[in-house]
């Protein structure tokens, strides 16, 4: 097993584990129990920090042992888009302003993953898969539920956008496809049954998925959300909303830029700021270009008294702790002020997090979550403070604990190794939903499902973590997770209860989609639910991709398309497969498909943690007896056991693109290995090159032997550098590209290289981030895409009529064309063009993260909350006329 910092595994939603078994588990189970272990010990040794502690501080990203894949993986995302410096407010609205009015090749992107995605499927039961493990069919990380009593529910992917459901949950259709940010921070009925949706996901905490305000759909079961639906102005652009709550005809938004309301009745007019503790960090503030002005205006949550509209309390504060954290009310004098005692809900800053109020529908009780900021840095298993009630339906209390870590834990929960119990991520996992008809009857969310009947006296489990280590599991593939009842899929983080044909469904949102079973549903002898149904049918697909590989598939009749998802391991969909499979678990980050044979395949964990297989990892569960029949190889290169000061998180892995054979890895070294799919062991790699202290890979290229590679570091705000080094694979000729350091060229993140496979000298590089117009930091300078044809010597802009965007990929057609990936589209450059064009159309309007061509020649997109999508490339020069690509 890799050995790997406690940060660099990070305990994903997909690596949980019960108490330890007798019988081998699948290694992602194995692996949590090591980690969880080692997490116990660095709090025992006072090794624990915060997460991204420095940011509140005004310091830059995570450089702590952290106990989360998920605050890493979104730190670093945040990174590649606001280095050098801080992004000003409205950056992605002015893009898509620009994109509305671009040109459109010829040709329809076409969706790979619309068919049902089986976490579970028989076929890979490999030693690195978690199928068996009861979470069913899966999609990407659903963040806003709202459901009404007619059948109808709303469902918001956390990149996604937001799908409606006739049916009480599946056949969806997608109905804010025409909005400028498809990422949801809530999604809400009122009680005129308006739909309203929040944009920008505040789960992760951090800036990347910004949105563009909030928006109201008068008619949600006919139509669809359209721009002209926002509410107000553009106070809201680019924050992250955490939750909308209504009361005496207004709405009120929990921010990341503070507290705001606005008329329900006049959707006109311009919200109103309630309250920000910290207004100079806000933009045109004295501190607004601060690095750590992000994070000092954090809103979590609003309770407003169902029975005076005028009292209410607010949630405030960073998940990792600051002066400003607390909760606030309104004094007599009009201001707000601290609330200094609410009976055993703690008000100190170093006691209040992240927090969810729930109320009753008859007004009787008020429910909360607290996440601590001080159990973050000193408790080994949890995060949590824990849950509490007042039972005088008053958000002033007086409130009572009825939930701990310790408590849930003996719940029937499957997490119960020291270093990952209940709560241990309840800074970005947490629901609250009472039953409309019974105020004692409360459903919470955190890394599981956990249910009361009796206002927290006693606790179930009915959403365990897995099922991994329980009696009842077995590996058997003619099972789906042995004699166990099927589970959600981990990390909660949305919850909605509405009705279908009468019956009434509780349907919970979390990292692997939606998921419902009846309101009052039967549970076994352990607390575990006997009736969860995955509503994740394939119409709904909002998956995370990093990366895409297509091979052909040895089977014959077409291609097999493999993919690295946020928290879903590696999907797989051979040719004529009508369900996707998952062969890899955990995160899966970028990929290697042989183009000649679809299972031979690379898939990368975390922190250049790849694995190998040259038979789709296909497994029927015997290595569990005999060892010798796992056909997944361990393969990562030494960077790996150094974590994040040996690699990034999704670090890069390639082919020399004329030797599929070469593979180029980049952490703090450059890595090349020869033996292509026939690799064993990570000690076959050799270091072609060292990139440097506190210097890792961001991108890199291979062609003929000639090896490109990005790096930075630091790779935050504090101090942003990059370069680019280029060299021979076996080792020769290694230097440092002398790039502009004035703003001739951006002094930002190196997100993608492209080598002309014709002339090695030929090279082209994309940037990530925004221009000098947005950013505030030293030599972010202009443009994202430029073009060297003397090795790297000199380079010309190609940005030309670009958006001001975050570039992602690279990609030189075989024509001579260039196409690349953005956080907003694809886009195309002919050969001998100046100008670029919008790639065709159908792809909605989400982050495409790599661009890759497959042996069929179809051009595939791997998109970060829409799924996998290809399209035709002969077809991008003959002008739009939107036929079929």
């Amino acid at each position: 097993m890799c050995a790997v910092t406690l940060t660099a595994l990070g305990l994903t939603t997909s690596q949980a584990l019960a108490a330890p078994a007798p019988r081998p588990r699948p290694w992602q189970a194995r692996h949590l129990a090591d980690i969880a272990h080692q997490h116990a010990q660095k709090s025992r040794a006072g090794e624990l920090g915060p997460l991204s502690a420095a940011k509140a501080d005004g310091g830059g990203a995570d450089d702590g042992d952290e106990a989360e894949n998920s605050a890493e993986a979104t730190e670093q995302f945040t990174e590649a888009r606001t280095a050098p410096g801080v992004v000003a407010p409205g950056a992605y609205g002015a893009a898509w302003a620009q994109l509305q009015s671009m040109p459109h090749t010829a040709g329809t992107w076409n969706q790979v993953t619309d068919k049902p995605y089986n976490s579970d499927d028989p076929r890979y039961r490999d030693v690195n898969s978690n199928s068996s493990g009861g979470s069913g069919n899966v999609t990407g990380r659903i963040t806003g539920i709202a459901a009404d009593d007619d059948g109808y529910v709303y469902a918001g992917g956390a990149n996604g956008g937001v799908f409606r459901s006739r049916t009480g949950g599946g056949h969806w259709q997608a109905i804010s496809d025409k909005l400028p940010s498809l990422s949801t921070g809530a999604l809400n009925l009122d009680g005129t049954g308006r739909l309203w949706y929040a944009t920008g996901e505040s789960n992760t905490g951090a800036t990347s998925y910004v949105g563009t305000g909030v928006y109201v759909l008068a008619d949600p079961q006919h139509g669809e959300f359209q721009p002209g639906n926002r509410v107000g102005g553009a106070e809201l652009e680019s924050t992250t909303i955490h939750a909308l709550r209504f009361a005496g005809g207004r709405v009120w938004a929990a921010t990341s830029r503070g507290v705001w309301s606005h008329s329900t009745t006049d959707l006109s007019g311009p919200w109103t700021l309630e309250f920000a503790p910290n207004p100079s960090y806000l933009p045109g503030g004295a501190d607004a270009k601060a690095p750590n002005a992000p994070y000092k205006n954090i809103a979590n949550d609003i309770a407003i008294d169902p029975k005076d509209p005028s009292k209410v309390v607010l949630a405030v504060g960073w998940r990792s702790g600051d002066t400003y954290n607390g909760f606030y009310a309104k004094a007599a004098d009009g201001t707000w002020q601290r609330v200094s005692s609410l009976g055993d809900l703690p008000t100190g800053a170093g006691d209040v997090g992240n927090v969810t109020f729930a109320r009753s529908k008859d007004g009787s009780r008020y429910y909360a979550i607290d996440q601590s900021p001080t159990k973050l840095t000193s408790d080994p298993d949890s995060g949590l403070q824990g849950v509490y009630v007042s039972k005088s339906g008053s958000p002033f209390g007086p409130w009572t604990l009825i939930a701990d870590k310790d408590k849930l834990k003996g719940s029937g929960s499957a997490l119960q190794d020291p270093g990952y119990q209940p709560g241990i991520q309840s800074w970005y996992n947490q629901f609250l939903q009472v039953d409309p008809n019974n105020a004692d009857h409360v459903y919470l969310g955190l890394e599981e499902v956990f249910e009361t009947k009796n206002g927290g006296a006693s606790w179930i489990t009915p959403g365990p973590y897995w099922n991994f280590g329980f009696p009842c599991w077995s590996i058997d593939p003619a099972k789906q997770t042995g004699d166990c009842s099927p589970t959600t899929h981990s990390d909660q983080h949305a919850v909605a209860v509405g009705s279908y044909h009468g019956k009434t469904s509780v349907y919970v949102g979390n990292d692997g989609g939606i998921y419902s079973r009846p309101l009052n549903g039967a549970v076994d002898s352990g607390g575990h639910a006997k009736d969860w149904k995955s509503l994740n049918d394939g119409t709904i697909d909002t998956l995370q991709y990093y990366s895409v590989g297509v091979g052909t598939d040895p089977a014959g009749h077409g291609v097999a398309v493999s993919g690295g998802l946020q928290d879903n391991g590696e999907s797989i969909l051979r040719a004529r497969d009508k369900v996707m499979g998952s062969n890899f678990g955990g995160d899966g980050g970028d990929t290697i498909v042989d183009p000649n044979n679809g299972c031979n395949v690379a898939a990368e964990y975390v922190y250049l943690a790849v694995s190998v297989t040259q038979n789709c990892a296909v497994n029927d569960g015997s290595w569990s007896t005999d060892p010798t029949k796992a056909t997944t190889y361990a393969v990562a290169p030494p960077d790996n056991q150094l974590g994040g000061a040996g690699a990034r998180f999704i670090a890069p892995i390639t082919t020399d693109d004329r030797n599929t054979n070469t593979w180029v890895a980049g952490g703090r070294h450059v890595w090349v290995q020869d033996k292509g799919f026939a690799i064993r062991s990570g000690d076959e790699w050799k270091a072609a090159y060292d990139l440097g202290a506190g210097h890792v890979a961001t991108a890199v290229a291979a062609s003929g032997g000639t090896v490109y590679a990005g790096w930075c570091g630091p790779c935050n705000n504090q101090g942003f550098t990059r370069g680019i080094a280029t060299g021979n694979a076996d080792g020769t000729g290694w230097h440092q590209l002398n790039l502009p350091v004035d703003g001739a060229m951006p002094n930002r993140y190196v997100s993608s290289l492209a080598v002309d496979p014709a002339d090695a000298q030929h090279v082209y590089v994309s940037f990530s981030g925004f221009s000098r117009s947005w950013t505030e930091g030293p030599g972010a300078g202009v443009g994202h895409v430029f073009e060297s044809r003397d090795g790297g010597a000199t380079w010309t802009d190609l940005s030309a009529n670009l958006p001001d965007v975050p570039a992602d990929s690279l990609r030189l057609l075989p024509n001579g064309g260039l196409a690349l990936g953005t956080d907003l589209a694809a886009f195309y450059r002919a050969p001998g063009a100046k100008n670029w064009q919008v790639i065709g159309d159908n792809l909605p309007t989400t982050t495409v993260m790599q661009l890759r061509t497959g042996p069929d020649g179809r051009l595939y997109a791997a998109t970060h909350g829409r799924g996998i999508w290809s399209i035709d490339p002969s077809r991008l020069g003959r002008g739009h006329h939107g036929q079929e690509g």
